[in-house]
């Protein structure tokens, strides 16, 4: 079959089964956007915002477990995708983005929108492509779906110049793919396994260290069953957030800078920490030289080159996590009495009861822990949630109830404000059916406020819970901790009314000062079934705690904070 590049491009996405695509045209990428008008095998979104496009097909990718796909023109298009990339990149979101670029023979020449895509994208994709013949572009999309959805899922970079779009050649799709160079190994290595095992059943106080690279491998199941027949206690990185289910007894939530007591204790008191697909993240770890320096590590990754890259490890398992799981199971009911446990459990119970998280509530302001618990307690399993980045990110992580894996949709390692409003969008067309609640900031939710219009048109009844501080309020609380109060570019009373802007994009606005306005707001935004913006005022000087100290120990939190 003889087709042009562009409808190489349809073919491509066709055959991979993609339902819906977001993105911008322009110049470079316009005979793309043609053969987008002639064809019926996929919705396209217009965002409004370049930036936007590859959040919302980021945030699809977060909740379905499918290939985001995002297309952008050349020049400033494919720049202003460059922070949305990143995001996908540090969080492991298998995505492809197909960019236009000018035709080769002017690239070089800095000829009318040329930006060098590749080497901007280089540092921040799992793999790119520069499409300079026909010939290679079946082989390229093929290769690119395999990539970003294969080992560590990554976004995956195609640059198509409009020249190329436009020549005919023999379209001949790869029914699969063979890299040379690529060969992610999915089957753990049973010698480590066993020996993991051995220590496990060796040790006394042990831990699960879940990450987000068992959301990834859909390993969620395994994990809550190999918890379950050995007794060991689990906590979460912030991107593991409901893989362990939140009534799980086994389920000391999150750990890290904002995480829990216990969570965090247990890694400071442990002798072996069970590593199920984390990055070891600064956030996680604190002051390296103390962190869990008192265990041995198994540390299980698909990625070899995540094992070791931060702490040493003692047992290193290379393996897609779902499988190694699933390989440990039979040797663990052999093995290991979860009652040896009990005492260890019981001692990290007692650290919950003794500093469980927790918030003042007040009559007089509204307090945002009770804002976001009161979403759980009424929509629970019902909801996806996304956030943007700040303290409301934190608080959501902190006390929502998530009850299942994918449940959560945040920006972890890059902590990218404006991220929340599209990529709850893209939960809403992965999951029509499923309520999306995107918990944000007054800083965060001007960054892409534009996306209010593409909700609308394209009918995504997102509702936007704005906890409105009036504050840059994560920024705020460290100038009160470490800078004397010195509120530097941090204060921003100066906002729009956003029930009116919430109107005029053609949605619906509320604003609330009370637990009654908000219980009513929350049902009306939900019956609505329209797009939606609640601004909660909420406490102006409301502090995220426990916090962990940026370089310091996870034993030395600060529990309160006082004037």
């Amino acid at each position: 079959m003889e087709l042009n590049g562009s409808q190489m491009v349809i073919e491509a996405l066709r055959r991979e089964n993609v339902s819906v695509v977001f993105g911008y045209p322009g110049g470079a990428i316009m005979n793309v956007y043609d053969e987008v008008y002639k064809q019926n095998h996929f919705e396209h979104i217009l965002t409004r915002h370049e930036q936007a496009a590859i959040h919302a097909a980021d945030g699809y990718a977060r909740c379905s477990g499918k290939v985001g796909v995002a297309f952008v023109t050349s020049g400033p298009g494919f720049t202003n995708a460059v922070t949305g990339i990143a995001t996908a990149y540090m969080d492991s979101i298998p995505m492809v983005v197909i960019s236009g670029q000018v035709p080769i023979s002017m690239i070089g020449t800095d000829a009318f929108q040329e930006i060098d895509a590749v080497g901007i994208s280089r540092p921040c994709v799992k793999h790119n492509y520069l499409v300079k013949d026909i010939k290679d572009l079946p082989r390229i999309l093929k290769e690119a779906f395999y990539i970003a959805r294969s080992g560590r899922p990554g976004p995956v970079h195609v640059d198509l110049p409009k020249d190329i779009s436009a020549q005919i050649g023999k379209f001949e799709y790869p029914e699969s793919i063979t890299m040379q160079t690529y060969k992610p190994t999915y089957k753990g290595n049973v010698r480590q396994i066993k020996k993991a095992i051995d220590a496990i059943a060796e040790s006394k106080r042990p831990v699960l260290y879940i990450g987000g690279g068992a959301i990834s491998s859909g390993a969620s199941e395994s994990i809550q069953e190999f918890a379950r027949i050995t007794g060991i206690p689990a906590v979460e990185t912030l991107m593991a957030r409901g893989v362990m289910g939140d009534d799980n007894p086994l389920n000391f939530k999150m750990l890290g800078m904002h995480g829990s007591y216990a969570a965090n204790m247990s890694m400071s008191e442990a002798d072996l920490m069970i590593s199920f697909g984390p990055r070891f993240d600064d956030r996680v770890t604190g002051k390296l030289s103390e962190f869990a320096k008192h265990a041995q590590i198994i540390h299980v990754d698909i990625d070899p080159s995540s094992i070791g890259k931060i702490v040493s490890v003692d047992f290193p398992i290379v393996g897609d996590l779902k499988n190694v799981v699933e390989a440990m199971i039979p040797l663990a009911k052999e093995k290991i009495n979860p009652e040896k446990y009990k005492s260890w459990r019981d001692l990290l119970n007692r650290y919950n009861e003794i500093h469980p998280l927790k918030y003042e509530d007040s009559d007089t302001v509204l307090k945002p822990q009770w804002v976001i618990q009161r979403v759980g307690q009424t929509l629970g399993d019902k909801a996806f949630i996304t956030t943007d980045v700040g303290q409301h990110q934190m608080w959501a992580a902190q006390f929502y109830p998530f009850s299942f894996p994918r449940q959560w949709v945040t920006s972890g390692g890059l902590g990218t404000m404006g991220f929340g409003l599209p990529a709850a969008m893209g939960v809403k067309r992965a999951f029509p059916d499923k309520i999306s609640i995107n918990f944000t900031g007054d800083g965060s939710i001007m960054m892409n406020i534009q996306e209010l219009m593409t909700a609308v048109e394209f009918d995504m009844p997102v509702i936007n819970i704005i906890l409105n501080n009036q504050y840059l309020g994560m920024v705020r609380q460290w100038q009160t901790f470490f800078y004397d109060k010195r509120y530097s570019s941090t204060d921003i009373n100066m906002q729009p009314d956003f029930v009116k802007l919430a109107e005029s994009f053609g949605g619906v606005g509320y604003r609330v000062k009370t637990k009654e306005e908000f219980d009513k707001a929350l049902k009306d935004a939900i019956e609505s079934k329209k797009v939606a913006l609640i601004d909660v005022n909420i406490d102006r000087l409301e502090n995220v705690l426990p916090m962990v100290p940026a370089g310091g120990t996870l034993y030395n939190m600060m529990l309160e904070y006082k004037e």
